[in-house]
């Protein structure tokens, strides 16, 4: 199946899907600071770059997109229907290089935490996966 955008717009795109900041990585920041955490952001000392750093509690939160990070849900489990090996590998690296930072983390003494984009649609589904996991406690 050939692609129903030209290489330009393709291009233009993936240019604009951003790492930091996303809209589920906010939503969760706003919650959380809602419920009362004080947290950093991005900890370049720490591997992978946490998106949420709680220091007090010794807890990173990496806050992933399913479908870049190959979550277990409907849009983590879409195959492209272009340069779908392409797609495969890169998909595969970012999960090795996930658990790879999650190993490093937990060796250093922190707590990982994920939260994927599809449990954070809305603040109140946010708010109620972040009392589940019970950060802070």
């Amino acid at each position: 199946m050939t692609d129903v955008h030209t290489r330009e717009q393709r291009s233009r795109n993936m240019a604009a899907i951003r790492s930091r900041n996303t809209k589920p990585e906010v939503r969760v920041r706003r919650v959380l600071h809602a419920m009362g955490f004080r947290f950093r952001l991005h900890r370049k000392d720490l591997p992978g770059r946490p998106d949420i750093v709680l220091p007090k509690f010794r807890t990173v939160i990496f806050v992933h997109g399913c479908f870049w990070h190959c979550h277990r849900c409907k849009y983590g489990s879409v195959v492209p229907a272009t340069r779908a090996e392409f797609w495969a590998a890169k998909r595969g690296g970012n999960v090795a290089r996930d658990r790879r930072h999650a190993a490093a983390l937990r060796r250093l003494g922190w707590r990982v935490v994920v939260v994927w984009e599809c449990e954070v649609r809305t603040d109140a589904a946010a708010e109620t996966k972040l009392r589940e996991l019970r950060i802070g406690r």
